[in-house]
């Protein structure tokens, strides 16, 4: 089955103010978009990296042709669609079940998602009915389901520590078998970042595309400096 499943990527266009709102009084928004741009770069090329282009879609939002956006399209061969409307469990359901059969999730803020993590969540879709990447947040990174229900995104407290709880209660409701191959972490708040800049394994400026160098990366800034920039 795992040879099957498709990758949905949801993520935002890296508009400054638009964008890891959390990390602004800390750093600003030029930066706060720094660090989305890069991260949904590392993302996509982590994907490519697991799945075929023919299994990946990005799923666009805030500015569905946004250079970034047609960059990563063009670089890695993947699919571009547009996120429907609604909360984050609408378009997470809507991902799903497009790919009208085993699917992964994903956003695009998770610095320690690899290749391997989603191969084994992808082959625990052989024996179970969900795949979890939980987060130490309380959210998830990564849903896998063998066929989207939307029993699993309404009354959910998209944002919250509650969701993986929550979750986990409607796929138990479901009477459905759920497989948590590892608890990751992501990149939300200044302490996080500053987590990911002493911990990265893949240096932060090694993987984002030219649109990324040329609009956010100046010469003589590397990301991992700009905690030292003036505000």
């Amino acid at each position: 089955m795992s040879a099957d499943v498709s990758l949905a990527i949801l993520a935002k266009a890296p508009i400054p103010g638009r964008v890891k709102t959390r990390l602004i009084p800390a750093c600003g928004a030029e930066q706060a978009a720094r660090v989305h741009a890069h991260l949904l770069c590392r993302t996509v090329h982590v994907a490519s990296a697991a799945f075929p282009a023919e299994r990946l879609t990005l799923w666009t939002a805030l500015d569905h042709a946004h250079p970034l956006f047609l960059e990563l399209a063009e670089r890695y061969g993947i699919a571009l669609h547009p996120q429907p409307d609604g909360d984050l469990g609408a378009r997470l359901h809507h991902a799903l079940a497009w790919a009208n059969g085993p699917a992964l999730a994903i956003g695009s803020d998770c610095p320690v998602l690899s290749p391997a993590l989603l191969h084994a969540c992808a082959e625990a879709l052989m024996v179970h009915d969900a795949s979890c990447l939980p987060a130490e947040d309380g959210g998830y990174a990564l849903l896998g389901l063998r066929q989207a229900h939307p029993h699993l995104f309404t009354a959910i407290d998209w944002g919250s520590e509650r969701v993986m709880t929550q979750t986990t209660r409607r796929i138990n409701e479901l009477g459905w078998r759920l497989a948590c191959p590892a608890t990751v972490w992501d990149v939300d708040r200044p302490e996080d970042l500053h987590r990911w800049q002493r911990s990265a394994e893949i240096p932060l400026d090694s993987t984002p595309g030219s649109f990324v160098r040329e609009t956010f990366f100046r010469p003589s800034v590397r990301p991992e400096d700009a905690s030292n920039e003036p505000k």
